[in-house]
């Protein structure tokens, strides 16, 4: 089965420089594609076909992960997943679908976890998701660096705004809220405790 490399994983396996890479690449010998970044990966049958062609054909997993913050949202849960499902199908991509229910905010939902381990361990060859935000509020670009780094592709079928990122952006503020009101109401301040009250007030009505 074929997956990338990165430009330093292809010299070694050719058995020559990162320098005689580029060098070809410009000579129109060995074209690499890039990723959103700008680096170079080359496929695995590009730089030995051979072992390309004995690969096992499980050996690397599309991964679909799907993400609501409430169970309000569980017919949109289902809703990714069915799309997600669909969309790998389509492509002939043997593929498992992981879901989670928590905010955005959180790292350490089990999906999440799962995901980041199986990715870690090079098991996973291509990830999908509907939206970015899906993935995490904050901190997705560090998991498509991880995944950049171990040559997992990234698709992404909905580029623009999710439609519920208004209401889940008021869930993770009020997420952020519950942690750190006790530390600001144990200061006894009444202007504290108006800020919360007010921050608070505000992200509950947006998400209602």
């Amino acid at each position: 089965m074929d997956r990338y490399l990165s430009i330093g994983e292809a010299a070694k396996l050719k058995g020559v420089s990162i320098t005689t890479l580029r060098r070809w690449e410009a000579d129109g010998r060995l074209v690499p594609t890039r990723t959103e970044g700008g680096q170079r990966r080359y496929l695995l049958s590009q730089i030995d076909p051979a072992a390309a062609a004995s690969r096992p054909v499980a050996t690397l997993l599309t991964v679909a992960y799907a993400r609501v913050s409430s169970h309000d949202q569980k017919a949109d849960l289902e809703r990714q997943k069915q799309v997600l499902a669909l969309y790998c199908a389509a492509q002939g991509w043997t593929f498992e679908v992981i879901a989670d229910l928590g905010s955005g905010m959180n790292y350490q939902k089990k999906g999440l976890r799962r995901l980041l381990d199986q990715i870690i361990d090079g098991k996973v060859g291509r990830l999908v998701l509907t939206h970015k935000d899906r993935l995490l509020r904050f901190g997705a670009e560090l998991v498509f660096a991880i995944c950049e780094a171990k040559g997992v592709e990234v698709v992404i079928l909905n580029r623009g705004d999710d439609t519920s990122f208004e209401e889940d952006l008021a869930g993770d503020v009020l997420e952020i809220i519950t942690v750190f009101s006790a530390r600001l109401y144990g200061s006894r301040s009444r202007k504290n405790q108006k800020l919360i009250d007010a921050v608070k007030k505000a992200a509950e009505d947006a998400q209602g």
